[in-house]
């Protein structure tokens, strides 16, 4: 049986370690409100479901065992992250005046599942975490898929909170140049993320 008393709490420190996403998703909360900034930041969920089927169907651990493979996703996930750090940084000031709801929804949901697709590393910590938890007793497969249902409850928890958060910062710093320096701020973030995971070893 899954020690849940354990995989629980250290499962959601996972879901709410400051990553891409979540930065993403309190820049958002703080410049576009709580609905909008939510929807966003629910778009990592299909990409995350579709990691955790990866890894419950074993491609995980091939993807962790093959060097090459797990270069070249690696750094076209890099890429994009440095990418979209730019773009942020560059577009900041028409990024904290932006208003569309529809443009901005749409947006937000295919920048966010497309942040988390291109990340080897969500691979690599369903491969190396969930496996830790496995007992002999029962099939392997439905524990895994029992952990991932819960991992992406905690991680709607873990969007909420972060978006929360921005509205709550945008609440009190209204300027729009904060707003800027934010967007720059998760720019910097991004691009830092993609370098480092371009440097980091498998």
């Amino acid at each position: 049986m899954i020690a849940w008393s354990i995989f629980i709490p250290a499962c959601f420190a996972l879901n709410c370690a400051p990553g891409p996403n979540n930065m993403l998703a309190f820049s958002n909360g703080a410049r576009l409100g709580l609905l909008r900034a939510m929807a966003g930041g629910l778009g990592r969920m299909p990409a995350f479901a579709l990691l955790i089927l990866i890894t419950v169907f074993g491609l995980g651990a091939v993807l962790a065992a093959s060097a090459t493979a797990f270069t070249i996703i690696k750094f076209i996930g890099a890429a994009y992250l440095v990418y979209v750090g730019i773009q942020f940084w560059r577009k900041a000031r028409v990024l904290a005046a932006a208003q569309s709801e529809e443009t901005a929804i749409r947006l937000l949901m295919r920048r966010d599942f497309l942040i988390a697709i291109s990340n080897p590393k969500a691979i690599a910590v369903f491969t190396a975490f969930f496996p830790q938890f496995i007992t002999a007793s029962a099939p392997a497969w439905s524990q895994l898929a029992a952990m991932g249902a819960v991992f992406l409850l905690l991680e709607v928890v873990a969007v909420l909170l972060y978006v929360v958060a921005g509205v709550l910062l945008g609440k009190l710093l209204k300027s729009g140049r904060v707003f800027v320096h934010l967007n720059r701020l998760v720019g910097g973030v991004l691009i830092a993320s993609g370098a480092s995971m371009a440097l980091s070893r498998h």
